[in-house]
């Protein structure tokens, strides 16, 4: 069972964002490797927390050394063999992690491609949710793979591609 705990701050346009949330880290798993995850009897968690860019310049500067916002950060808190790690469990949870959204740079970022910010949202949480799952943008043929993955997710979703036509 998958489960996300959303932390809405003022500021964000007014949308159900538990269901948004819900639905998009949900449909990131299920395009993943760990599907198996959402029947699974372990409770399987992620929190997500919509922000203020200047929160998350200040995480982005202490976690990343970067002095500046940026749309989406990750925590994932699974370092170890995600499988293995839920095999291992005592009480039957796993915590993937923490997805962190500022809310300025992602309504920048919405009108600049002209989508909602619903919608880019939606987006930023499944990349956010690949993160937690181990997956990275580091070298092209990982950016390739994470990026057919998220496109995979959000079409499920009814979003478009929102890397251009695949």
């Amino acid at each position: 069972m998958i489960e996300v705990a959303v932390l809405h701050e003022q500021g964000w346009p007014d949308t159900d964002w538990e269901l948004l949330a819900q639905r998009a880290v949900v449909a990131a798993i299920m395009h993943s490797p760990y599907a198996a995850f959402a029947a699974d009897e372990a409770l399987y968690e992620v929190a997500v927390k919509l922000t203020s860019d200047e929160e998350v310049h200040q995480l982005n500067r202490a976690y990343r050394d970067k002095d500046k916002p940026t749309n989406v950060l990750s925590f994932p808190m699974v370092q170890a063999d995600l499988l293995e790690a839920t095999a291992n469990t005592d009480d039957g949870e796993v915590i993937l992690g923490d997805i962190v959204l500022a809310e300025g740079v992602c309504a920048a970022e919405a009108a600049e491609k002209g989508i909602s910010v619903a919608d880019h949202a939606t987006h930023l949480i499944v990349h956010g949710t690949f993160h937690l799952l181990g997956y990275d943008h580091m070298e092209d043929a990982e950016a390739e793979a994470m990026e057919a993955l998220e496109t995979q997710s959000l079409v499920s979703l009814g979003i478009s591609d929102p890397y251009g036509d695949r």
